[in-house]
């Protein structure tokens, strides 16, 4: 049975979730998404969320929705990130139950748009996002903004 669940709201998936987002995002450094889940539990504001899907009570995938994605464009909120599917589970259109947990959470919180950045071409489009965009990162890198309406 595939679950979508929040950690906000399940918090003993905590380190299950900082675990697996570790574990799915290597190049990132593990200290974001362990300062990050830490302090999303009990947040006064409503981002972030961080999403675990669960087959049969196994972790195969993750999402969060943010504030602002590492990149320029901070007028605009708020930003899914760290979509992964492990590859065991891909091409089954998991990633979708994911997105829409997300869209359902962004309307629900009054928010008229999702916005996400990527390297990807052809991927998010096939989910109904546009691409709005080019956004720059810190690090002096740019990547596609894509949006989609919720």
């Amino acid at each position: 049975m595939l679950t979508i669940i929040s950690v906000r709201e399940q918090i003993q998936y905590k380190d299950i979730a900082i675990t697996y987002l570790q574990e799915s995002w290597p190049s990132m450094s593990p200290k974001i998404y362990t300062d990050c889940i830490s302090h999303c539990i009990g947040a006064e504001y409503i981002l972030p969320q961080w999403y675990l899907l669960l087959l049969d009570n196994e972790v195969i995938g993750c999402a969060g929705l943010i504030s602002n994605d590492f990149i320029s464009r901070m007028d605009l909120t708020p930003w899914l990130c760290a979509l992964y599917i492990d590859t065991n589970y891909r091409g089954h259109n998991y990633a979708k139950l994911l997105i829409d947990k997300a869209k359902k959470d962004t309307k629900t919180f009054g928010f008229k748009y999702i916005n996400l950045c990527t390297d990807l071409e052809g991927y998010y489009e096939k989910h109904g996002f546009e691409h709005i965009g080019q956004g720059y990162h810190p690090w002096d890198e740019e990547s596609r903004i894509y949006q989609i309406l919720v």
